[in-house]
């Protein structure tokens, strides 16, 4: 069997292209086959090419089946081209999107980052104010503690407020009672006072007067530091001696000193006019230089004395100025000096 015929014999079934594929590969086989194979096996080959055959028209069942599916594929390509292309267009709108979703992504990741550091100083801040939060809460307690230390401190001193009013209306009605009592006694006191004031005034008289006596009769002795050969003269002694020179004024002053005596003072025959004071003041020194000065007009040597028991220095230092000397308690101050 040539190619040719194998070709004419399948074209029919196959169809050209296939036939002559077929017939090119089976041609040189049988032409092989009827060099080399026997009748029995020639058989066996027809009965193969039947198979074969068979077979091929099954292919060819399943090849026009192919076909139909082909034409039903280009219209499913068509769909899926034009599907293609939308899903190309909507890559192309979801790259997009998905640009800007990782440009808003390193965004967020910035802002995660910020927030995550302010997360981490607000976490320092919170753990801060937390210990701020515990220091409070204990000082809290001790204010506590305070408070009622305070309350209890109150309500002892409203007690001790209600005791001491109570204690106050009683002073208060005992001072109504002393200030009646005390009336009483200041007109009483009063009394005393100006009964006192006269029996002082009386008293300082006995005892100026005592005193007067008393150096007047010592006199001779009390000044015999400062007098030699003293008498004490009396008042007509003294009146003639003066009452040529001077007016009766001057004599009747003159004749009021408490005491006038002569002497030797300091080699010079002298009188000496006396002042007696309980305590030396300034009419004192005053009487005695006012009446010493008398006797210097009638042509006598005559020295102002103020004799006391007290004399400031005030007292001293005008008796001082007044060339007055001072006998105090038995020393006679250098008060003319």
């Amino acid at each position: 069997m040539n190619t040719y015929r194998i070709y004419e014999d399948l074209r029919s079934s196959l169809g050209e292209e296939a036939a002559r594929s077929l017939a090119h590969t089976l041609g040189p086989m049988f032409e092989e086959l009827g060099k080399t194979v026997t009748k029995a096996e020639f058989q066996e080959l027809n009965a193969t090419l039947g198979r074969l055959a068979e077979a091929q028209e099954r292919t060819e069942g399943k090849v026009a089946q192919l076909a139909d599916g082909q034409a039903d594929l280009t219209v499913a390509q068509a769909r899926t081209g034009a599907q293609v292309a939308e899903l190309t267009q909507a890559q192309a709108r979801t790259e997009t999107q998905v640009a800007e979703l990782t440009l808003a992504q390193t965004r967020t990741e910035a802002q995660v980052a910020e927030l995550t550091q302010a997360q981490t100083r607000t976490e320092a801040q919170v753990a801060g104010l937390a210990q701020a939060q515990a220091r409070t809460e204990a000082q809290v307690a001790e204010l506590t503690q305070a408070q009622t230390r305070t309350e209890a401190q109150v309500a002892e001193l409203t007690l001790a407020q209600t005791r001491t009013e109570s204690q106050v209306v009683k002073l208060t009605q005992a001072q109504t009672r002393t200030e009646v009592q005390l009336a009483a006694l200041t007109q009483v006191t009063q009394s005393l006072v100006v009964e006192g004031g006269r029996q002082a005034t009386r008293l300082d008289a006995v005892l100026g007067r005592t005193f007067e006596m008393q150096f007047r009769d010592r006199l001779t002795s009390y000044l015999g530091r400062l007098m030699r050969r003293g008498k004490l003269l009396r008042n007509d002694e003294v009146l003639e001696a003066i009452e040529q020179a001077v007016d009766a004024g001057e004599a009747d002053e003159v004749l009021r000193a408490d005491a006038i005596a002569t002497g030797v003072i300091d080699g010079v025959a002298s009188h000496v006019v006396v002042e007696v004071s309980i305590t030396c003041d300034t009419d004192d020194i005053d009487r005695a230089a006012r009446r010493a000065g008398i006797l210097q007009q009638a042509g006598l040597v005559a020295v102002p004395l103020v004799a006391c028991e007290a004399c400031s220095r005030e007292s001293l230092a005008y008796a001082r100025s007044r060339q007055v000397r001072v006998w105090c308690n038995g020393v006679i101050l250098d008060a003319a000096a």
